[in-house]
């Protein structure tokens, strides 16, 4: 009887699979990493230091919370973040005023 383990003898011809398969796991898991990094995200290639300008704590960010509970109303909003991107440039606010 002729099965997978023992094909004529030998191993089988689905052997040169597993190196592929190893393969196909390495690339997905590195790609996986690099994606989470670049996207500001736990990624373990993530600069431990590095100053996000869009923190949870940022003038933008609580701009955009007072914004989301009503407490200024849309002009205020627009005003002030203004005045923020004159003050912390275009690069921090991201989806801010066009």
């Amino acid at each position: 009887m002729q099965t997978l383990a023992h094909w004529g003898g030998g191993p089988g011809p689905w052997i040169p699979f597993f190196p592929l398969i190893w393969a196909a796991v390495v690339i997905g898991a590195v790609t996986l990493l690099r994606r989470a990094g670049r996207r500001g995200g736990p990624g373990p290639f993530r600069a431990a230091g590095r100053h996000d300008p869009i923190a949870a704590d940022s003038p933008i960010t609580v701009l955009g919370h007072r914004f989301a509970t009503g407490e200024i109303d849309e002009d205020e909003y627009w005003r002030r973040l203004s005045v923020l991107d004159e003050r912390f440039g275009r690069a921090s606010a991201k989806g801010g005023a066009a």
